[in-house]
């Protein structure tokens, strides 16, 4: 697990050094030649120690110690720091990132084959997991979101169809669902999952234009359903005043014509001629 690594404020231990090399040098002026040599070769030893240990943190990143191979620990904090000599300090970014999955190529749930892609938005939270738990912490978070995309496609149809089931269109579901399944896999890596959603879905090429003759014609049955349905409210509340008001008396027979004629006025998609009767009721 990710732990905090030994650090020292790096202007203190370069102002030490300073010092010890100032000093060396004023001792060394009234030393013997062989005494000189000594303490030039041990100062020079110490300061390339020192120097080693120094390092330069950016906000928003880290440096992974290692010494030898073993993990040190992880310095998070911005500035100028000193640290273990002779260990290597990797960079890894802590900053927000996102990207956008190719356009994948699947069936859904139906059989239907469709093109999807998503955007994932996601960052570093475990230093240690993303350095030493994966190969490569951005690969592995890439594979892994066409991976979850491709399986949230197979899990869903295009469309519902009114079924009642849950569709690849219904963005907010979908997306929750993604992020949640994605930010299970991208914990080996360390990484958290902030966001993810569908920035592009269709029908394949092969199958769009039947799919689009298909949705069209369940607009026109829909639209139909809707006009019947307050067609048929109309004409009742009409026979409902003529009766209230007593207008007129009309028989069942007439009654019967009466609907026949408004349904067809009001369900039509043309306009209608009127035929004005100017002789009795029954003629």
């Amino acid at each position: 697990m990710e732990r905090r690594a030994f650090r020292a404020p790096g202007f203190l231990i370069l102002l030490v050094l300073l010092a010890l090399i100032g000093g060396v040098v004023a001792v060394v002026a009234g030393q013997p030649e062989d005494t000189a040599g000594v303490l030039v070769a041990l100062t020079v030893t110490l300061a390339v120690l020192l120097m080693t240990g120094f390092t330069v943190v950016n906000p928003n990143e880290s440096r992974v110690v290692q010494f030898f191979g073993r993990y040190i620990g992880t310095i998070q904090t911005a500035g100028f720091h000193w640290t273990v000599p002779f260990s290597s300090k990797r960079r890894v970014s802590l900053r927000v990132r996102n990207f956008e999955t190719a356009r994948l190529k699947v069936s859904d749930a139906d059989g239907n084959p469709v093109e999807i892609a998503a955007v994932v938005v996601w960052r570093v939270v475990d230093t240690f997991k993303a350095s030493f738990g994966v190969d490569d912490h951005i690969s592995y978070v890439a594979v892994q979101a066409e991976a979850a995309v491709r399986h949230l496609a197979t899990s869903y149809p295009y469309e519902s169809h009114d079924d009642g089931r849950t569709s690849l269109r219904e963005g907010t579901v979908v997306s929750e669902e993604l992020t949640t399944e994605l930010g299970e896999r991208a914990v080996l890596a360390g990484v958290e999952i902030l966001e993810s959603r569908i920035t592009h879905l269709a029908y394949a090429p092969e199958i769009a234009q039947a799919m689009l003759a298909r949705q069209q014609a369940s607009a026109i049955v829909g639209a139909r359903f809707k006009i019947v349905e307050g067609a048929v409210g109309m004409v009742q509340s009409a026979l409902d005043r003529l009766r209230e008001l007593e207008v007129v008396e009309l028989d069942e027979e007439r009654k019967a014509q009466m609907v026949a004629n408004l349904l067809v006025v009001l369900c039509g998609d043309r306009n209608v001629q009127p035929v004005v009767n100017t002789g009795s009721l029954y003629s």
